[in-house]
């Protein structure tokens, strides 16, 4: 009897165009469709739902790294010009630490001429400033460009490689052996659809101004002599690209980070080893499509918005302001955003000293029973401990609120 009402219940949803998704600790969404019940069914290996032609594929939400899709995202291959994430990560950082301005120049050697490939044709001693040579990566991904930054920044191409992969390994990019900063086909030269969304994800994530560059369609240097077209050609034609970059070569074939933002959701899509450029493009288009089709980011938490008041044991003052540390979401199904529960939960004992930003307790998000989100909750601001000098400074204070 059990078996008959198993096979029934498999029935009625293989006949039904359903997915659901499984959420763990509002990270990882496991997206059960339609092809996951085939496989239960029969047995079988569950055919793409996208019938995506590329080798490998994955679909991410930017802001957490949920997983929507994915499509052999371990696969270690060649990236081409999709290695430049990495190149424009390292530049952005070395802004955002000073080490270098958008106007400092960088000046072309030897090495960075003489580079093949996508190129704006830099002559050695050749000088453009650091936000000219972004330009020029980011919009026809310039390969003479990125060598030239690569020596400016680490002195040589092989120190900057080095800096590279200590930053993959750092993000957690396990597929990942970078041996360029251009991405020129080169044995042992791989990642995986997977790394490619880690790195996208913090590039776009943490210096959200490249989007600057990797949303301009066309723009030119050298007084208007040398034009730049955007090899990524959804920039133009999908509602809500944000970039990100392109790649290929003919051992590589066509590979693509691109990224989309609509009503609050951010997604990251990567195709790798698409058999054409068209092919390229539109399993990009198929997987943004999906993802905005069918899941919504739900902001959970808003950095300093203030939950509640709680008391204060031994302070001047009574009580503290308890206030989300961080803004915080999670990614859902469209249509669930409904039943999410929230659960308040503050430490048993408070007491003073309390300094601003101590952690005093934290709020988790459930749907239908399983936690999807947590934020911390934290002190507004600082209470002195009760004490004989602190106690005459509060009954000073006190008076003089009462008397002014």
């Amino acid at each position: 009897m059990k078996k008959i009402l198993i096979s029934a219940l498999l029935c009625i949803l293989l006949f039904q165009n359903i997915s659901y998704a499984v959420y763990v600790d509002g990270e990882t969404a496991y997206v059960w469709s339609e092809s996951t019940v085939q496989t239960a069914a029969t047995g079988e290996e569950p055919k793409d739902f996208l019938d995506l032609s590329c080798e490998s594929a994955i679909l991410i939400e930017q802001t957490t790294g949920t997983v929507l899709y994915e499509k052999d995202p371990h696969a270690k291959l060649r990236p081409a010009s999709v290695t430049k994430v990495m190149t424009i990560l390292l530049i952005m950082e070395a802004i955002g630490n000073g080490q270098i301005g958008y106007d400092t120049k960088i000046t072309c050697s030897e090495t960075a001429a003489a580079m093949g490939g996508s190129q704006i044709w830099l002559e050695v001693g050749e000088t453009l400033t650091v936000d000219e040579m972004l330009k020029a990566i980011c919009i026809v991904s310039a390969n003479d460009c990125s060598v030239a930054m690569a020596e400016h920044l680490a002195g040589t191409e092989s120190a900057f490689v080095i800096k590279m992969n200590e930053k993959a390994k750092q993000l957690g990019m396990e597929d990942t052996t970078f041996k360029n900063c251009h991405g020129i086909d080169e044995d042992g030269h791989v990642t995986s659809a997977h790394d490619i969304a880690l790195m996208s994800k913090e590039l776009l994530n943490k210096y959200p101004e490249v989007t600057k560059y990797t949303t301009t369609w066309m723009d030119s240097l050298r007084d208007g002599q040398a034009e730049l077209v955007n090899t990524n050609k959804l920039i133009r034609t999908y509602e809500g690209a944000t970039g990100l970059k392109t790649g290929s070569t003919s051992l590589a074939l066509y590979n693509l980070s691109a990224s989309a933002t609509r009503n609050n959701l951010s997604l990251i899509a990567v195709v790798l080893r698409a058999p054409t450029p068209t092919d390229r493009v539109s399993n990009a288009r198929n997987l943004l499509d999906y993802g905005f089709s069918n899941f919504e980011f739900v902001a959970t938490s808003e950095k300093d918005k203030t939950v509640q008041k709680v008391k204060v044991e031994k302070g001047i003052e009574k009580e503290v302001e308890l206030v989300y540390g961080e803004s915080g979401g999670t990614v859902l199904k469209r249509g669930m955003s409904g039943n999410i529960e929230s659960k308040i939960k503050i430490n048993k004992k408070i007491s003073a000293p309390i300094q601003k930003g101590d952690v005093l307790g934290k709020t988790e998000f459930y749907l239908d029973g399983k936690k999807i989100a947590s934020s911390k909750l934290v002190a507004k601001t600082s209470i002195e401990k009760m004490g004989t000098f602190s106690n005459f400074k509060h009954m000073i204070h006190q008076w003089f609120y009462l008397f002014r």
